[in-house]
């Protein structure tokens, strides 16, 4: 018994030695310096999506370069980053206008949803994602839009009021949004029972019961049906990857971008292509492709890793004011002895840069290998009781490239940004 055990431990370590020589071999010949990467491997593709931990400065220097490496093939038509339709809106208002107050309140708005990049990088991010818009051809520029639940309900208030415009003095409910905006004292959290979210209930209703009274008013009516459609979700607590899926097809519908490159900025867990446990729902790239929105191959998923790196893992407030921040350099880097993710190790040893991007999807790619969960695994000590079972998966059927960020600083706090 000794000896069979014996043999079964030299098989398995030398199975697992052939491996990682494969994998070593396979990712020397495909990787890159993202800071000198002239332009993206692949061409074609109908959406890409960037995720990473959040609350990394480096990750966002990272989305740029690989902004700007994709434009060098073709356009990015409509960027989406994980907020809301209205915050997406205003979003368009400052690469239109270069408003940096109004940059400043949507980030905080923003990182209600990802606290972590409620930064200055974010901030800094989007103006140097201005300054490229404002250098491409005006036909090629870049729409933002916004898929995801609602954020906050101050720049639906305000989208509302742009869309209805002309109804302001004529319509009741309107104007009682229009004061509630004014005084500017409300608390515009979503999902609390807020004098705010009951004064949208009743416009809602007071909408849907007038409708053909008030649709004189309404200057862009597919716009207006969609703010409204994504208020009555926001009412009750539902499947944030269905509501994504939803909101993104009827926006497909009123922008007609199914030919279009589109660009995501997203946490890694939404962009997977598959799903890790077939007891646990789809990510929202998942859904797009199950329900045939998009063939496979139309979907490119980048990951970033962070290796001897922090994390802005908190601000901190007392009575409503900022006070300070708190940084994580552990738990939340995916790159701790207690807690990583597996196989990070094998792009740690082929790293060329601080940002080094690894193709993980060609066809002869280990990655491909059933039984590999390398890059999507967590190993975390203590081991959690229930483990997703990857013996019939594959890391490049998940995602299809990985992006090494190292020796990143924490994000630093918007808050700390002086108006």
């Amino acid at each position: 018994m000794k000896i069979n055990f014996l043999i079964f431990i030299g098989l398995f370590l030398t199975y697992s030695s052939v491996a990682q020589n494969e994998k070593q071999n396979y990712l020397s010949k495909n990787k890159f310096d993202l800071n000198k990467l002239k332009s993206f491997p692949q061409k074609g593709m109908k959406l890409i999506g960037f995720g990473a931990y959040h609350g990394s400065a480096k990750t966002e220097d990272a989305e740029i370069l690989l902004f700007e490496s994709i434009l060098k093939n073709e356009p990015i038509k409509f960027y989406f980053p994980e907020t809301d339709f209205s915050i997406a809106y205003y979003l368009n208002e400052y690469l239109k206008s270069g408003d940096e107050i109004l940059l400043q309140d949507l980030i905080k708005n923003y990182g209600i949803r990802v606290p972590q990049e409620r930064s200055i990088e974010t901030f800094n991010k989007w103006v140097k994602l201005r300054e490229i818009n404002n250098n491409l051809p005006e036909n090629k520029r870049v729409t933002v839009l916004g898929a995801d639940i609602v954020v906050s309900y101050k720049y639906s208030f305000k989208h509302l009021l742009k869309l209805a415009e002309p109804g302001i003095g004529n319509w009741q409910k309107l104007d009682d949004l229009k004061r509630t905006v004014e005084i500017d004292t409300a608390n515009f959290y979503p999902y609390k029972e807020t004098y705010a979210k009951n004064l949208l209930k009743e416009f809602v209703s007071d909408f849907e019961s007038n409708e053909a009274l008030y649709a004189k008013f309404i200057n862009d009516k597919k716009s207006f049906s969609h703010l409204i459609a994504t208020l009555k979700s926001s009412f009750k607590r539902g499947d944030r990857e269905e509501n994504n899926y939803l909101n993104y097809v009827e926006l497909s519908k009123i922008y007609k971008f199914e030919n279009d490159l589109k660009f995501f900025r997203y946490g890694f867990s939404h962009l997977l292509k598959i799903k890790e446990d077939d007891n646990n729902g789809a990510s929202f790239f998942t859904k797009l492709i199950e329900k045939g929105v998009y063939k496979k191959e139309d979907i490119i998923s980048i990951m970033g890793y962070l290796t001897e790196s922090e994390v802005l893992w908190k601000d901190i407030f007392e009575d409503g004011k900022y006070v300070e921040s708190k940084n994580e350099g552990g738990f939340g880097i995916g790159d701790y002895e207690k807690e990583y993710f597996k196989g990070i190790d094998e792009l740690k040893k082929q790293k060329v840069s601080d940002k080094t991007i690894f193709r993980l999807n060609k066809s002869e790619s280990p990655y491909f290998v059933k039984n590999t969960s390398d890059l999507m695994e967590v190993i975390l000590d203590p081991a959690p009781e229930k483990q997703i079972d990857y013996t019939q998966k594959s890391t490049a059927e998940f995602i299809d490239y990985a992006i090494l960020i190292s020796n990143s600083n924490a994000n630093t706090s918007i808050y700390k940004l002086k108006k």
